[in-house]
């Protein structure tokens, strides 16, 4: 067992950061939760439109059943907000965590005090001097010091690029907030109407998959889904056990087929450059058979999402090349080479660390690029990490009584 740290620093309100918390309160280590936005979870609550491909009992911890009054349970596949109303927002209103998460207070940056990310010395003397964390909440700018770092800030704010070569294309900075990087609800009449005219849609992933079957359905839209795979998989999993994750493959499978007159799927394209022309955006693909410009009234880029990895920056963190995620674990996801993320095999607290001491990256950040990130996988990384400080192991221990 490691010393137990004197203050833990939990970095966001999310799931996953939740339930670091929880574990932190069971196992009676002081913490505090750091969240940038307004409410908990609020990047859970910006996607509550969405439904997710796992069901209820894929997405609690033992730690929420115990804390929750009245846990949602079954087969039931919830939606972000379901998610959200029904769990994040009544954990965070329960005794274990009351006065302990401080809202619209982002961290800009994580160091070590009195010391630079390439002075070389024992890992034993980096551990004594304590984490710095300069925090920007509604007082102003103030460092805060912690002993153990938990970064549960996760992707969905850091939208990658929709060029070439993962870079930005030119003239698509300019576009601004014309480009929509985050999958759109089309719940009702007016946000169906919001997409009516001619979409450019980038992204081959779960989200643009979703995206595709939403737009390919409303009959005022005609729809160009741009794929840089020339012979796309679409991420099929054999005798896959989640059927709504099943059910989009074949969708998009179908509408590469020329199922639907009003979608047109350029595979083995990518995005030259975007430009505002007279209120609509032209867009100048590539592909196998010679460029090809595009005029269209909207451009919907889903290609993904990667971590901020700039708020480590000053720490000794090392990342893999291929996946910007932490190392030791990315060795050890791409070592087993799995791609369904119901497959995935148990890592060990060795595969969380990073060469800093005390500063670990959890949640769906740790993941990088890599796209097998589940909820369940953060909750058992909350487990080994919180578990390697106490004796015992905290996903069940008993609720710690208000204080």
């Amino acid at each position: 067992m490691t010393t137990p740290p004197r203050q833990v620093a939990i970095l966001g309100a999310g799931p996953v950061g939740l339930d670091a918390a929880l574990a932190c309160a069971d196992a009676e280590l002081p913490f505090t939760v750091y969240e940038a936005g307004a409410t908990v979870g609020a990047h859970v609550a910006a996607w509550g439109h969405v439904r997710l491909f796992t069901p209820w009992s894929m997405n609690l911890s033992p730690r929420m059943r115990t804390h929750l009054p009245d846990p949602p349970e079954g087969a039931i596949c919830p939606t972000g907000t379901e998610l959200w109303d029904s769990v994040l927002r009544p954990l965070a209103a329960g005794p274990a965590l009351a006065g302990r998460i401080r809202l619209a207070h982002r961290v800009m940056a994580v160091g070590r005090t009195g010391l630079l990310k390439h002075e070389e010395i024992s890992t034993a003397a980096r551990a004594a001097a304590p984490l710095r964390l300069l925090i920007d909440g509604p007082g102003g700018e103030q460092v805060h010091s912690a002993d153990l770092v938990l970064d549960c800030t996760g992707t969905y704010g850091q939208p990658n690029p929709t060029g070439e070569g993962g870079i930005a294309a030119p003239g698509e900075t300019g576009l601004g907030e014309r480009i929509v990087r985050t999958l759109p609800p089309l719940d009702t009449d007016r946000d169906r109407a919001r997409w009516r005219g001619t979409v450019l849609l980038v992204g081959a992933g779960k989200s643009a998959q979703t995206a595709a079957r939403s737009l390919a359905a409303l009959p005022g839209t005609r729809l160009h889904w741009v794929i840089r795979d020339p012979d796309p998989g679409w991420g099929e999993i054999r005798g896959d056990a989640l059927p709504g994750r099943q059910d989009l493959v074949d969708t998009a499978r179908r509408l590469a087929a020329g199922d639907n007159a009003r979608v047109t799927v350029h595979t083995g394209a990518t995005i030259q450059s975007l430009h505002a022309d007279h209120g609509r955006v032209r867009a100048l693909l590539g592909s196998p058979h010679g460029p090809r410009e595009l005029l269209v009234d909207h451009l919907l880029s889903l290609t993904g999402y990667v971590g901020d990895a700039g708020l480590y920056r000053q720490l000794q963190v090392h990342e893999c090349y291929a996946t910007a995620a932490p190392m030791n674990l990315s060795a050890t996801l791409l070592d087993t080479a799995v791609s369904d993320c119901l497959a995935q095999p148990a890592v060990g607290v060795d595969a969380l660390r990073t060469p800093e001491p005390g500063f670990f990256v959890l949640g769906a950040k740790s993941y990088g690029r890599l796209s097998t990130f589940l909820l369940r996988v953060g909750y058992e990384q909350v487990d080994q990490i919180i578990g390697s400080y106490t004796p015992q192991n905290v996903s069940t221990a008993q609720p710690v009584p208000p204080r």
